[in-house]
């Protein structure tokens, strides 16, 4: 009798919890649509960007991140789950950043709500140390693309009706060390 133990199968707990995450999109964008799953996913993005946000603020002993720390921490953490992200440039108005991989894997083709986790988690980091963050997939894997590209917008546009992406807002202190820090604008303003 051939033990379970010394058989060839994928199987770790990293493809167990990415396949975990995968068949709990594919169920909600099943049930209730493409559009309530990305927001189901979104709540626990949020979450997940707070715990996370909160852990590199006191890693770096600082109150509130800037804007380079921000690039930086957003890089960091998506290296760290094994998503190859990179900068691609930054400025006062928006972080725009690529990435080869997704920490998902093949998990997550085909599976757009999926991709609300980074949305979340990059804008909740944004606004909780610039005030404001509006996160624009270009780019992304999950739709086919061969890598992701993502901005994170960090002024308000006047009408936003025209703009893609997900906005997020925080509180409006400065960020340590300097740089503007843009006011949260209301919602549905």
């Amino acid at each position: 009798m051939r033990l379970a133990s010394g058989t060839d199968v994928d199987l770790d707990r990293d493809v167990f919890m990415r396949t975990l995450v995968r068949e709990l999109a594919t169920s909600l964008e099943s049930v209730v649509g493409l559009e309530e799953a990305s927001g189901y996913i979104s709540l626990v993005g949020q979450s997940v960007g707070s715990q996370i946000n909160e852990s590199y603020i006191r890693a770096l002993g600082v109150r509130r991140l800037s804007r380079e720390q921000v690039a930086d921490v957003l890089v960091d953490f998506k290296q760290r789950i094994k998503g190859d992200f990179y900068l691609i440039s930054q400025d006062d108005e928006k972080i725009v950043l690529g990435s080869r991989s997704c920490p998902f894997g093949d998990k997550a083709l085909g599976r757009e709500s999926m991709c609300m986790m980074t949305s979340n988690v990059f804008g909740t980091i944004a606004a909780q140390n610039l005030g404001y963050a509006r996160v624009e997939l270009e780019e992304t894997i999950a739709r086919g693309s061969s890598g992701c590209r993502v901005v994170v917008h960090l002024v308000p546009e006047v009408d936003m009706e025209d703009e893609p992406g997900r906005e997020y807002y925080g509180d409006s202190g400065p960020p340590e060390g300097g740089g503007p820090a843009v006011p949260p604008t209301p919602p549905g303003r």
